[in-house]
């Protein structure tokens, strides 16, 4: 598989176009952002854990009978993904009160949320994202009814499936942000899961472990984002497509995170 022309730089990925018109290349860079951009940097071998922990994750959802534009891991921090065209909403499904539903509405946080709230925002970075009801989304042709129901149907198993799997390694759910698009008129999960687009707590201390250590200066971005992709896989963490080190005892896991390496992590 040949990458082609650039056809897409999002804020942490780019897309890529490839020889066959089925199949695009998606890379996640290095780049780190929050505040709609107003704080950026960029953490080494940060898209190769989110590549990695995204891969897992798709491998596992599929494996359960969602649909997903995953096909497979090409290197440290590409993957090769379904052509899909993709519907300009962002779902945010919500297990506990934290972030912005609290600041724009009277929730405590830390309250949980049941059943789980669904939050659809409309995907245009020009109108910071606003939020989106039923009647909206249909009145601007982003989803017909079905869709919509299909959508949200798909969430909540999305929801059910990783919730549980995070317990196991006792990691709360919070919050996290999903996308769609459709390959004809299936409609498959696109874009990432990572720790970029999750809110995860520890369930004992409700330590922050994902993109909120970042936004809010709470400690080592990338020795959490390796611990966390640890955790996650049940495997020791390392770069997708890293080289096993001589003696390195290989683990059974999924995806692209696999073998024992110390992995590098400075903290910024």
């Amino acid at each position: 598989m040949n990458q082609g022309k650039l056809l897409y730089a999002g804020k942490a990925k780019s897309v890529y176009r490839t020889d066959t018109k089925e199949t695009l290349i998606v890379e996640f860079r290095d780049d780190i952002t929050a505040f709609d951009g107003g704080k950026k940097d960029t953490l080494k071998n940060k898209g190769s854990y989110n590549a990695g922990v995204s891969a897992f994750f798709f491998e596992y959802l599929e494996k359960h009978g969602v649909k997903t534009h995953y096909l497979q891991m090409l290197d440290n921090n590409r993957m090769a993904v379904r052509t899909l065209s993709m519907i300009p909403l962002e779902v945010i499904v919500r297990n506990i009160a934290a972030g912005s539903i609290v600041r724009n509405y009277p929730f405590k946080e830390g309250v949980k949320l049941d059943p789980p709230v669904i939050v659809i925002d409309f995907k245009d970075d020009s109108r910071h994202d606003p939020m989106l009801n039923d009647d909206l989304i249909i009145a601007l042709n982003l989803a017909t009814p079905q869709e919509l129901k299909k959508i949200k149907k798909i969430s909540l198993e999305i929801n059910r499936l990783l919730s549980a799997l995070l317990a196991k390694q006792g990691i709360l759910l919070v919050d996290f942000k999903i996308e769609f698009g459709r390959q004809g008129t299936t409609i498959r999960l696109g874009d990432e899961i990572s720790m970029d687009s999750m809110r995860l707590w520890d369930t004992k201390t409700r330590e922050s472990l994902d993109k909120d250590v970042y936004r809010f200066n709470k400690g080592d971005v990338m020795a959490t984002y390796n611990s966390v992709a640890h955790r996650i896989t049940g495997t020791a963490a390392r770069p997708a497509g890293a080289k096993k080190k001589p003696g390195a005892e290989e683990k059974e896991g999924h995806g692209s995170l696999r073998q024992a390496a110390k992995p590098t992590a400075k903290k910024r």
